[in-house]
């Protein structure tokens, strides 16, 4: 059986997640992950919580609370969260756990004692009234970029620049009450030397440009290319903080330094799949995974952290697999890394600070997660930043899946029920009729729908989808079944027969998008199993059988009044 590895980019810990991070890096994952078990794919997915680093630190500093607290929290509401979108992962860990800090220690002993990581002295900025080094997110400042006055330490929100803290225009300590000026000082990092897999990388993200096999989107290509070209140097994988995983190191100059949370997190993903294994009473399973080269490695991610899974977590892996030991082997590389661009509020970005963070557990309380799920995917980001507004929701959900969709399913299911005695007719028609060339749009849309899968296309295989669902309803009108009962009952049956076909189809394409819909419409034929593996590649004469029975459809969509959408448009 095939295996295959998918990830999801680790969601912080330090806050909620939103309709943005479902849409970058969670959602697309799961549909994917759905769709490889309907094909009899040997599929994992894993994910948890990316429980340190500065903004966690800088959150429980204003909420007067410690780190633990505030990961707790957070750990569990996010969880929940992803489970109310039907996002189903095999795992929902934490970097915190014991053993995700014993993995990473190993990864940094290995990496150390190959050469690959090095003690330097910087200059990092100093709170000479707080007597600390301080973290990029504990100081505000210029943007070098576009003199936003009020630029983080590593980011501006304003036009989205990143740098380092140091770089930063008349910079001010953030937490210290009066943003007093701190100075440069000496002290001691340590650097993974990038550089001495630059040659590798090189191979390595070539052997995933367009036209090969496993070609990442255009993002991943063009940004590991472009960072390739700039020349790779080493950068530094320790930061001043109490708080994340102890440097294994015996030197002084370790206190108050952890690693820094880009050098921790993606060693989540193994650490996970360890545990995956361990929990279901196979210790050794992740090896199966994680070190078969026949096993297919997936990162679904934001666009914004197409660095770290393209360069730095491959040039960790790198320097993990040289010289492994004679009963070990090497750690498998990323496979394929897809890039989502950003969804937007409106013209701005998904902001807890401005107040237009919608968290997903809030939206599929009040819409459900069908709606959610299809909305996210109708819009997704997937080659551009894409925008999010009340209104193009309430039209989308309303004239696409309950006018559209919704309306095709019932009005064809219901006419069956009611007229032909819920009992599904037998039918034949010319290869050369209207009736054969329908048909073979149903077969089409089927085929093509999978190869949007494949090649993770979801947004163009919702569309095909709904395209399907709408030219049904032509048919259905155009062919008027509900006269030719009465003068011609054939050629009513053909006409249902074929829209029968064309649900069953809906239905079976829906699975890895809305599941509880797709479960819905199948059921109505009788399928009961409708997620069984291997039936990715059933076909509507599967479901829909001469003489079956049918059941009476339910509203899979009802329509949104005003009443129901937020006062404020985005």
């Amino acid at each position: 059986m095939k295996k295959m590895l998918v990830t999801s980019a680790l969601p912080y810990a330090n806050g909620r997640v939103h309709l943005g991070h479902l849409a970058g890096a969670y959602l697309p994952a799961d549909i994917y992950t759905r769709w490889q078990r309907l094909k009899g794919v040997d599929v994992r997915f894993v994910c948890g919580s990316d429980e340190h680093g500065v903004p966690i630190t800088l959150s429980a500093l204003k909420r007067g609370i410690t780190p633990q607290q505030v990961v707790d929290e957070n750990h569990e509401a996010n969880g929940l969260a992803f489970a109310a979108a039907d996002v189903k992962f095999d795992i929902w860990s934490r970097t915190s756990s014991p053993e995700h800090h014993v993995l990473t220690q190993s990864f940094f002993k290995r990496l150390y004692e190959k050469g690959y990581i090095e003690k330097r002295m910087s200059q990092q900025l100093y709170s000479e009234k707080l007597k600390m080094f301080l973290p990029d997110r504990y100081v505000v400042g210029e943007c070098p970029i576009c003199h936003n006055p009020d630029a983080r330490g590593d980011e501006c929100e304003a036009c989205g620049a990143t740098y380092e803290v140091t770089e930063l225009l008349k910079p001010r300590v953030a937490i210290d009450g009066d943003g007093s000026t701190p100075i440069l000082k000496d002290t001691y990092h340590w650097y993974l030397k990038l550089d001495a897999f630059e040659e590798r990388l090189k191979t390595f993200v070539d052997s995933h440009v367009e036209g090969s096999p496993e070609a990442w989107r255009a993002n991943a290509q063009r940004e590991s290319r472009a960072m390739l070209k700039r020349g790779l140097r080493a950068r530094a994988i320790t930061r001043d903080t109490s708080w994340g995983v102890s440097i294994p190191l015996d030197d002084p100059d370790t206190e108050g330094k952890k690693f820094y949370v880009w050098f921790d997190a993606p060693i989540g993903y193994v650490t996970f799949t360890q545990q995956l294994f361990a929990r279901e009473g196979n210790p050794d399973g992740w090896k199966d995974f994680w070190q078969n080269p026949d096993c297919r490695v997936l990162n679904f991610i934001g666009k914004d952290n197409i660095q770290f899974h393209t360069i730095i977590w491959p040039s960790m892996l790198m320097g993990v697999n040289d010289n492994v030991p004679a009963n070990e082997k090497p750690y498998n590389l990323v496979t394929q890394v897809v890039a989502n661009e950003f969804l937007k509020f409106g013209v701005d970005k998904f902001s807890k600070s401005r107040g237009n963070a919608i968290e997903i557990g809030d939206f599929a309380t009040k819409y459900g997660s069908e709606a959610l799920r299809y909305f996210l995917t109708a819009i997704a980001p997937e080659s551009s930043d894409s925008s999010f507004t009340w209104e193009d929701f309430q039209q989308r959900y309303n004239g696409e899946l309950a006018d559209i969709l919704g309306n095709y399913i019932h009005r064809v299911v219901t006419f069956s029920v009611n007229k032909l005695n819920a009992t599904i007719p037998d039918a034949t028609y010319e290869t050369d009729s209207a009736h054969a060339a329908f048909a073979a749009e149903t077969q089409t849309a089927l085929s093509n729908s999978a190869a949007q899968l494949d090649g993770y296309q979801f947004r163009n295989a919702m569309a095909t989808i709904m395209t399907c669902a709408r030219a049904g309803n032509v048919y259905f009108d155009s062919n008027a079944p509900w006269k030719s009962l009465k003068t011609d009952v054939p050629e009513c049956h053909r006409v249902i027969r074929n829209c029968l076909e064309r649900v069953a189809a809906i239905g079976l394409m829906l699975r890895p998008f809305l599941p509880k819909s797709a479960a819905a419409i199948l059921a109505n034929f009788g399928v009961k199993d409708a997620f069984a593996a291997n039936s990715a590649s059933w076909l509507p004469a599967d479901v829909v059988k001469t003489g079956g029975a049918l059941e009476k459809p339910t509203v899979l969509f009802k329509k949104l009044e005003p009443a129901d959408m937020p006062q404020i448009e985005a």
